[in-house]
């Protein structure tokens, strides 16, 4: 029992080490403008078997099951933040990219691969599929305090989150294919329509089921809401996966239509989400460093090998898929080159190389190491000079103090009060009203406004204007009537 106990003790001690360390880590890459990515993976390479040892891990199933659940929380936590009226008009373009987009850039790697390596034509293409959708994860966390300009923003953001499900159908298709077990062309295009339908409906049903559950039940704590509001999450990637529709769609979806439909403890829930979704992005990305041998990685014949289809995807592959795919919607060429170097390759195609390691083909120990040597590169030389290239372009916009601070109603026993955090559209009918017109509820008072940054203490003359955030104090029986008012259209 001792050795046993003992054992689980230096366990426990050595997580807390290496969270510590990550977290610290995140403060170092900052400052030398490098993603914090990076820092994880070679953490997790530095204790693995190949480092210190001090842990030995080679389970590809543990792996995936690890990395899907990871990419559940990191899609939930960036959709549940997306503002829909803002990524509504470059919703054509975004999809665009996510689909053709992939497509068009695996196909270009996957015959660059055919040359490189000495694979038949579904592995090569499998090769490409692998690495032809951007990461979610490095995305967020790219463009987080850069100032890129809201339209290129909000591209970036839909694309990453969306795209995401069109790499995993390629990828599962072309092992299909390896496997001598696919379906024809028909049952290809069928595959294709009711994994995206499928995954979008679903994700539209069960983030209407969750935002009335979030909205309508009333909680004991207010640590519950985010939990509940994660369990939505899963919930929509398990129920589509289940019935071979797209999981990760069908999260990204609920989470919009949650995120945009007047969320109940919407501060408890953000605050919580972004915390648990570092923690996610840390566990998947030492747990991929640990999957990596680096004597096997670091070899001459694979490495120049990588470095060259590395260099083709940065600079030939995503622009050729990125000018293709937004032609005739009105992006200038600057615009247009911003979004081509946007691609950061990071979780999601290391992921996906491990579908072919649990599926048993012959070259999958090639493919992750080929894969992860990509990534590297990719996030490596596009992550660190994202923000030099957005300046040289001209595509930054001026910098602002517009941070919010959350704020949290704290209460001793039965609390019957909330904060509602409101922020007004170009669309709200409230825009240009002065609070003494609105007709609040007459327990609920505007306890301040954020504008341009700066905080208004709100009196009866003032005028609500569009872009305003409203911090409004109400009874809980109250907050559908003042919600109503505040976001009618």
């Amino acid at each position: 029992m001792l050795p046993e106990l003992i054992d689980s003790n230096f366990l426990i001690l050595i997580f807390s080490l290496i969270l510590i360390i990550s977290i610290l880590g995140t403060k170092f890459t900052s400052k030398v403008n490098t993603p914090s990515l990076l820092f994880f993976i070679a953490l997790g390479m530095a204790i693995g078997s190949d480092g210190f040892n001090i842990f030995e891990f080679y389970d590809a199933e543990l792996a995936q099951l690890i990395g899907m659940m990871a990419l559940v929380i990191i899609l939930f936590d960036g959709g549940i933040k997306t503002n829909w009226n803002r990524i509504k008009p470059v919703a054509i373009p975004s999809i665009s990219l996510a689909t053709l987009g992939v497509l068009i850039t695996s196909l270009i790697l996957g015959v660059i691969a055919k040359f490189f390596f000495n694979l038949s034509w579904p592995e090569s293409l499998l090769l490409g599929a692998l690495v032809g959708s951007t990461d979610a994860a490095a995305v967020f966390a790219m463009l987080q305090g850069k100032n890129i300009n809201d339209r290129l923003e909000a591209t970036l953001e839909a694309e990453s989150g969306a795209n995401d499900p069109m790499a995993v159908f390629l990828t599962v298709t072309l092992i299909s294919f390896v496997e001598m077990q696919n379906s024809g062309l028909l049952g290809l295009i069928g595959s294709f329509i009711w994994n995206m339908g499928g995954g979008l409906l679903l994700g539209l049903l069960i983030g209407w089921f969750g935002s009335k559950a979030l909205h309508r039940i009333t909680l004991i704590s207010s640590g519950l809401y985010p939990l509940h509001a994660l369990a939505f999450a899963f919930l929509a990637y398990s129920v589509a996966s289940l019935v071979n529709a797209s999981g990760l769609l069908a999260v990204y979806t609920a989470a919009i239509y949650i995120g945009n439909t007047g969320l109940k403890q919407r501060n408890a829930i953000l605050q919580f989400n972004e915390g648990f979704s570092w923690i996610a992005q840390i566990v998947l990305f030492i747990t991929l460093g640990l999957f990596v041998i680096p004597s096997d990685l670091f070899q001459w014949e694979i490495i120049w090998r990588a470095l060259l289809l590395s260099f083709i995807l940065m600079f030939v592959a995503r622009p050729i898929a990125s000018f293709i795919s937004v032609i005739g919607m009105n992006y200038t060429i600057r615009e247009k080159l911003l979004i081509s170097w946007a691609g950061l390759r990071g979780a999601v195609p290391i992921v996906l190389a491990l579908f072919p390691m649990i599926s048993g083909l012959e070259h999958s120990q090639l493919f992750f190491n080929v894969v992860f040597f990509v990534v590297l590169t990719s996030t490596l030389l596009q992550g660190t000079t994202m923000s030099w290239f957005a300046n040289r372009l001209g595509l930054v916009k001026p910098g602002t103090n517009t941070e919010i601070n959350h704020m949290e109603l704290l209460s001793v026993g039965k609390n019957t009060l909330e904060i509602v955090e409101i922020i007004i559209d170009e669309n709200s009918k409230v825009d240009g009203e002065k609070i003494k017109d609105l007709g609040l509820p007459a327990n609920a008072n505007i306890t301040f406004i954020l504008r341009d940054g700066e905080t208004l203490s709100p009196n009866g003359s003032i005028k609500i204007m569009e872009g305003d955030l409203l911090y409004v104090l109400a009874p809980k029986e109250d907050v559908d009537k003042l919600e109503k008012i505040l976001n009618e259209s």
